[in-house]
């Protein structure tokens, strides 16, 4: 977990790219000094041999360098006359040939950008695109040549650049034709042609981009498609550098506010985002997005600045709101999915309709920043307060969890009700329930002054599960059976020490207090 600055979010893609570059260019000198003292074939930065496609030989893609070598040194020994014949050069950028494109019926040869022999995922897919894999290289060196033509004109242009410098003739008799290009985009489709769309939608649904033509000028499509390809090759270079894992589906980290959070578990975010690696997420409606760009356009204009429901709890900067799952179905739906990243045994995501989220937020000049969650069901058979619980990672070993937890219990106290979470609990969040039931009963223990202690006592006091009371005193070794009888041993030495550790603590602000809350339970819980 680090702090995510702003400049790296703005900072041109081949800046970011430079120490990779710069890598990949000392790797090449390497390779060629290599070159020229065992006369072995040279090979690209990249660890490609830059021959045609006919000259490649994937035949075997793990062998090592080593191999090959030793093997090209055998056949000049015995084949000198053969030393004329151009050399077998390997291929050393490796491909798993078990992963395969998700388009259905596409057998993942062929790349959007026309640059590279196969495809893992829809970006680079031209069947997805309605492409074949020969149209893709067509365009490719049709772009090339206009990219080439357009560094000319910028560097024409620039040599004779003035302060004020006006149109030439050229661009705008450009102009004119993009203006007189563009004059029929918003006529519409005629009959057949919507015809044709709907056919092609029906048929192959989601699994292939929907047909563009006729629904926008020539130029605009074209730049579209250009900017399609851009994007391809991005990930295409993420790909290479390691930065993206072909089908793995497994988003890395998530730019969360000022944070970026390293994730811990897979979720299912659809498969168009999850291949990206990183995510956007907005951390105010938690809506998720691609790049940086989107989300700070996004953030732009985004009106939340604290979670949809009713503020039930507030105490100085901390605030709980209660949000139905029925009510705000999408915002629930995110915040499982933005949960199931740090969860390991959580199966709820979408039907959140019978769930109640209690989400706690911390409060700035900027908004409500989300702390932790827990949800629970509207009606439970067996009492469950708590369903799910989570602490985001920039929160966690602060207190908050413990909160949390709290509040649950809170809840249980005004609804007159025994409550115990829903098994079974993560790792993390066994250890924070031990953790607050030990504090639990230290505290009865310490103000207690009678003689004898009941077990369904303190469960109806703290709103404790009796079977969770049992097994936090047999862990503190307080419970002892004699004589037919269970007996509650008063372990001075533990109470004496959370005592101190209370002292320590101060008045600390990471409490709950009950008479802040402002909340009835709901109708037919």
């Amino acid at each position: 977990m680090a702090n995510s600055s702003e400049s790296d979010g703005n900072m041109p893609k081949r800046q970011r790219l430079t120490r990779a570059s710069t890598r990949l260019s000392q790797s090449s000198q390497d390779l060629k000094r290599a070159a020229d003292h065992d006369e072995s074939p040279p090979l690209t930065p990249t660890g490609n041999a830059p021959s045609s496609e006919s000259e490649l030989d994937i035949s075997s893609p793990n062998a090592s360098h080593d191999e090959s070598q030793s093997k090209d040194q055998n056949n000049r020994d015995s084949d000198k006359d053969l030393s004329h014949r151009p050399k077998r050069r390997r291929c050393h950028e490796t491909y798993n040939f078990n992963m395969k494109c998700p388009t259905p019926g596409c057998n993942s040869l062929g790349h959007l950008t026309g640059k590279h022999e196969r495809h893992f995922a829809i970006s680079g897919c031209p069947l997805y695109h309605n492409l074949s894999a020969d149209e893709c290289k067509v365009k490719a060196v049709s772009r090339e040549k206009q990219e080439e033509e357009g560094k000319v004109q910028e560097d024409n242009s620039a040599r004779h650049a003035t302060r004020h410098q006006t149109p030439t003739p050229k661009q705008s008799r450009y102009k004119e034709q993009v203006t007189e290009i563009r004059k029929g985009r918003n006529s519409g489709l005629q009959k057949e042609q919507k015809e044709k769309h709907m056919e092609h939608r029906q048929t192959y649904g989601n699994t292939r981009e929907p047909l563009l033509e006729n629904i926008t000028s020539e130029y605009d499509l074209e730049l579209f498609r250009k900017a399609q390809a851009r994007a391809s090759e991005d990930l295409e270079k993420l790909r290479i550098q390691g930065q993206i894992t072909e089908g793995s589906n497994m988003i890395k980290t998530i730019v969360f506010g000022r944070y970026e959070l390293d994730t811990w578990y897979h979720s299912p975010y659809p498969e168009e985002y999850a291949r990206l690696g990183r995510l956007y997420v907005c951390e105010f409606c938690l809506k998720y997005m691609k790049s940086q760009t989107i989300l700070r356009r996004h953030m732009a204009k985004c009106v939340w600045k604290h979670p949809p429901g009713d503020e039930v709890y507030r105490k100085g900067s901390i605030s709980v709101f209660e949000v139905d799952g029925k009510k705000n179905k999408i915002y629930c739906q995110n915040l499982c999915l933005l949960a199931k990243l740090f969860l390991d045994h959580k199966t709820l995501y979408y039907d959140v309709e019978p769930f109640l989220f209690y989400v706690m937020t911390e409060a700035d000049n900027t908004g409500c920043h989300l702390v932790g969650y827990f949800s629970k069901e509207k009606n439970s058979f067996l009492n469950y307060n708590v369903s799910c619980i989570l602490t985001m990672p920039q929160y966690m070993r602060q207190g908050f969890g413990k909160m949390l937890i709290d509040f649950s219990y809170l809840l249980s106290k005004v609804e007159e009700k025994v409550g115990s979470p829903e098994r079974p609990l993560s790792d993390l969040g066994l250890i924070s329930y031990r953790s607050y039931w030990k504090e639990v009963l230290l505290r009865y223990m310490y103000n207690f002054q009678g003689k004898e202690i009941s077990i369904k006592e303190i469960s109806q006091e703290t709103a404790v599960n009796p079977v969770d009371i049992v097994s936090t005193l047999q862990s503190l070794q307080m419970l002892k059976y004699w004589k037919g009888k269970h007996l509650v041993l008063k372990r001075q030495d533990l109470i004496d020490e959370w005592k101190a550790k209370e002292i320590k603590r101060g008045n600390s602000n990471k409490t709950i207090d009950p008479s802040s809350l402002k909340w009835t339970p709901p109708k037919g819980t």
